[in-house]
């Protein structure tokens, strides 16, 4: 058991489910966006634990190769969430096991922060994630000292993961403004559904082009003149190789090198997070991105890269550097932006590249058709 002042916390990622509403799928293995569902789970998690921890049932030769321990059940049958904890709890020496679904990719990075504030605040024996209307109860905090008590519920027959938490005093957290934390899937179409669809609290639009278009140009351009028009707007820009926003030798840069995960540096005037991401990470996505963005401010998000994303784009092109058009092929692009006049089959906006004002106008347009929908 932890000797320090700070409570330790062990995350337990719960993937010992039977899973029969996914026709007998293992969750946390099923593929989504390129990586083993789980894989999102302990890259949202392991940051706020003293060490991670996978409760698992099969596949156990899959989810060991992870890199993380595999706790299965002390009891037989599949008997809930409530078995995983305890067989966490009886595996682990923190003080505390902080509990999550293996199917829940958005998990709050302040999780552990606001349980634990929460069950200390509260002179709480547990804390439970509450998402504005209900409960959340796999996403708990439990001390490890409750066990023996948990056990012998088990053996009782007890099941229900609501009923038992009942017979302690909770401190239920609010979660209400970060409800992609409770994101689930419970079928396999939900994972496919998920993936197809981008959401966005304000606009969003993108810009598709070869390289050399110009892509970069234009925006310096453009956004000025979005700008005129009161327009607020954001720029997600995708970089396609290794790049650093700091200068080697200024403080900041030092201090990330050294080992920090997350570097904020705020002036009066600018404010600038750096995070480090894990090495395996993939390319990052638009769903991941778009969070991290102020939107209460913001009237307009321009995208510049990703591509493949399911999002409305405006083509770019150029007929002198010779590539062919994009548009037949992605469905997404509601308009093309050329520098001469083209005679195409499809129906399909054209706006004229190097005016830069018809271009602001339509996309104030744009802006005004999706407040309607």
């Amino acid at each position: 058991m932890n000797t320090s002042s700070f409570p330790s916390v062990t995350g337990v990622i719960l993937a010992g489910g039977q899973a029969r509403r996914m026709g007998g799928e293992d969750k946390g293995l099923l593929d989504y966006k390129k990586q083993p569902l789980i894989r999102h789970v302990i890259t949202a998690l392991s940051p706020q634990v003293d060490q991670l921890v996978i409760n698992a049932n099969r596949n156990i030769d899959k989810y060991q190769r992870l890199g993380y321990s595999v706790i299965s059940d002390t009891l037989e049958n599949f008997c809930g969430p409530l078995a995983g904890m305890l067989s966490a709890m009886q595996a682990v020496d923190t003080d505390y096991i902080l509990t999550v679904p293996c199917d829940s990719p958005g998990i709050s990075k302040q999780l552990r922060q606001r349980m634990m504030e929460a069950l200390l605040h509260n002179n709480a024996e547990i804390a439970v994630a509450h998402d504005g209307n209900r409960l959340q109860p796999v996403f708990c905090l439990l001390p490890c000292h409750l066990k023996d008590e948990l056990e012998t519920h088990l053996k009782q027959g007890g099941r229900k993961i609501d009923l038992w938490l009942e017979q302690h005093k909770l401190a239920v957290v609010d979660f209400s403004d970060q409800p992609d934390t409770f994101l689930n899937f419970n079928h396999p179409e939900d994972i496919k559904s998920h993936q197809e669809r981008l959401q966005s609290p304000v606009p969003l639009i993108g810009f598709a082009a070869f390289s050399g278009t110009g892509k970069t140009t234009l925006l310096r351009q453009l956004i000025p003149a979005l700008n005129t028009k009161g327009i607020q707007l954001a720029v997600i820009k995708h970089a396609h190789h290794k790049f650093d926003i700091d200068i080697p030798g200024k403080d900041s840069y030092e201090i990330r090198k050294a080992g920090a995960q997350q570097t904020l540096v705020a002036s009066s005037r600018l404010m600038a997070l750096m995070e480090v991401q894990p090495a395996e990470l993939e390319d990052p996505h638009l769903a991941d991105l778009i969070p991290r963005l102020d939107t209460r401010k913001l009237d307009l998000i321009l995208v510049e890269g990703f591509k493949h994303e399911t999002l409305p784009k405006i083509e770019l092109h150029r007929s002198s550097i010779g590539k062919p058009l994009l548009y037949p092929d992605d469905d997404n692009i509601i308009a093309i932006a050329t520098d001469e006049p083209l005679t195409i089959s499809k129906p399909i906006d054209q706006l004229d590249l190097n005016n830069v004002e018809q271009m602001a106008d339509y996309i104030q347009l744009f802006i005004a058709n999706w407040a309607m929908k």
